[in-house]
C-alpha cells in the first residue's frame, strides 16, 4: 500500500519566547508516545534547539533554511521525511515574519500549514486578533493555534472562542516545571538529568483536540531525484572531530557531507583529556562551549599535547567558534579569570555579556561561497591579520574574521558544508583559504 504520506505544520509564533519549541516537544513527545512517527526540523541556524527536539521525538533533527541550506534541498529532505513519518513538524525562529528568509517564506515555499503558538497567560480574546494579524499579514495558511500558559478552563475557552474561524489545536497549562533555558546561548539537554521526565509531563499537559486533530490533511510531497553526486575528494582520510558539552555544536548534515566526500569519521572528547587520535589526517574542532569547560580544558594535557602536535605534523585543523577559542592563547571567562589554551592561534580570547556576532554569512572559498552563520559572545583579541573575511547576508557587509597560521583555520564562522561540499572539502586539505 502505498504511504498516505504526513501530516505536516510549521510551528511559529508572533515572537521569541511564546513557547514554540516547548509546544514543539511536547506534541512531538506525545505523538510519539502515541505510536505515530514523528520527523522534526528546525528553521534557521540552531544546534541547542535540534538536540532538544531530538530527544523528544527520538530521530535526527535536520535544519531547514532557504538560504542556508537551499530551497531544493529543503524540498528533499521534507519529501523524504513525509514519506517515512505520520507526522512532520518544524519549529520556526524568532517571529514568524522575522528574518530573510523567515518562516513564513519557508512555509509558502512548501505549502506548509502554520500552527501558531500564542502566549495567552497576558491576554484572552485578543489572541484572535494576533492570529488573524499572523494569517493575513503575508498571508500563510494557519492550520490552528495552541495556546500555551493558559490560566483555567475559561481561559482557555475565551482564546478558543476568540479565533472565529480558525481552530484552537491545542492548549498548554502553565508550567511548573520548564525546559532548560539559555545560558549566553543555551544549556545542553543531556546536561539536565530529568529532561525526559519533563518532555512527558509536558505531553501529558497539552491538550489536544482531537477532531481538529484529524481533520488536518496527510500530505506527500512530490519525488525529487537523489542528491548531486560528490567527488570523493576526502577518500582515505580519517576526520577526528572533538565531540563532547564543549564541542557540541555539529550539524547532523556536515558529518553526512564528510561521509559522502569519502571520510572516516572518528571522535575524541577534549574535555576527557582525550587526545587527537592516532593515525587522524585532519581535525575538526567544532563550535560548542569552551568558556563552560574552561578548568578542565587548562588541565587537560593529553589534549593539549595532542592538538599542538597535530599542528605542528601540519595536519590540516579547522577551528569554528568555541574550536577557535579553545586553541587561542588563553579564555577569560565572565568572571575575569584567564584560562591557558594550547596556543595554536596567538591571542585571547575575553567572554562578554553582549552578543558579539549574530547572523546569517558566507565564506568566500576558490571552490565557490561556504554559507553558514555566527553566533558569539565572546571577542579574539589577536595581532593576526586575517586571510578573509566572510560575508554577511542579506547586507552584504563584512562578517567574521577568517585566520590561516600554517595548517590551522579558524573563524568564529560555523559553515554548513552541503551548502557547497567543495568548498567545506578545502577546510579540510592543506589547500585551506
Amino acid at each position: 500500500m502505498a504511504h498516505p504520506g504526513a501530516r505536516m505544520l510549521l510551528v511559529a509564533a508572533m515572537a521569541s519566547g511564546q513557547g514554540k519549541t516547548t509546544v514543539t516537544a511536547a506534541l512531538a513527545r506525545g505523538l510519539v508516545r502515541q505510536g505515530q512517527r514523528v520527523r522534526v526540523f528546525k528553521c534557521g541556524p540552531d544546534f541547542i534547539d535540534p538536540m532538544l527536539l531530538e530527544r523528544a521525538c527520538g530521530a535526527t533533527v535536520h535544519t531547514l533554511d532557504l538560504w542556508m541550506v537551499g530551497l531544493q534541498a529543503c524540498r528533499r529532505s521534507l519529501a523524504e521525511a513525509a514519506r517515512d513519518a505520520d507526522v512532520v513538524l518544524i519549529e520556526g525562529v524568532m517571529g514568524l515574519y522575522d528574518g530573510t528568509p523567515s518562516a513564513a517564506d519557508l512555509a509558502r515555499a512548501f505549502d506548509i500549514p502554520v500552527l501558531a503558538v500564542i502566549d495567552a497567560s497576558a491576554m484572552a480574546q485578543t489572541a484572535g486578533a494576533v492570529v488573524r494579524g499572523l494569517r493575513d499579514y503575508g498571508p500563510v495558511q494557519i492550520a490552528g493555534v495552541v495556546a500555551n500558559r493558559v490560566a483555567s478552563e475559561g481561559h482557555r475557552q475565551m482564546v478558543a472562542d476568540s479565533l472565529r474561524d480558525i481552530p484552537l489545536l491545542a492548549s498548554l497549562p502553565r508550567q511548573a516545571r520548564k525546559l532548560p533555558e539559555r545560558h549566553l546561548g543555551l544549556v545542553l539537554p543531556g546536561e539536565v538529568d530529568d529532561i525526559d521526565a519533563i518532555l512527558d509531563e509536558l505531553a501529558d499537559q497539552l491538550h489536544l483536540d482531537a477532531q481538529a486533530w484529524q481533520a488536518l490533511t496527510p500530505r506527500l510531497p512530490e519525488h525529487l531525484d537523489q542528491d548531486e553526486a560528490i567527488p570523493p575528494l576526502l577518500a582515505g582520510k580519517t576526520v577526528a572531530i572533538a565531540r563532547d558539552a564543549a564541542f557540541c555544536f555539529i550539524y547532523p548534515a556536515n558529518l553526512d557531507v564528510l561521509r559522502r566526500l569519502g571520510a572516516r569519521l572518528c571522535f575524541f572528547s577534549p574535555l576527557a583529556d582525550e587526545a587527537v587520535p592516532a593515525g587522524a589526517d585532519v581535525v575538526w574542532l567544532p563550535g560548542g562551549y569552551p568558556e563552560l569547560h574552561t578548568e578542565a580544558l587548562s588541565r587537560a594535557a593529553h589534549w593539549r599535547g595532542s592538538i599542538r602536535a597535530a599542528h605542528a605534523a601540519g595536519l590540516p585543523i579547522l577551528a569554528e567558534c568555541g574550536g577557535m577559542m579553545a586553541v587561542a592563547e588563553s579564555i577569560t571567562d565572565i568572571e575575569g579569570r584567564s584560562w591557558p589554551m594550547p596556543a595554536l592561534l596567538p591571542g585571547r580570547v575575553v567572554m562578554q555579556q553582549r552578543l558579539g556576532g549574530l547572523g546569517s554569512q558566507e565564506m568566500p572559498t576558490p571552490a565557490g561561497e561556504l554559507r553558514g552563520h555566527t553566533f558569539h559572545y565572546s571577542q579574539l583579541d589577536t595581532g593576526l591579520a586575517p586571510v578573509a573575511y566572510t560575508v554577511k547576508h542579506p547586507s552584504g557587509a563584512q562578517g567574521e574574521a577568517v585566520y590561516r597560521i600554517g595548517s590551522l583555520t579558524a573563524s568564529y564562522f560555523h559553515g554548513f558544508f552541503a551548502s557547497n561540499p567543495l568548498a567545506a572539502a578545502r577546510l579540510f586539505t592543506k589547500e585551506a583559504p
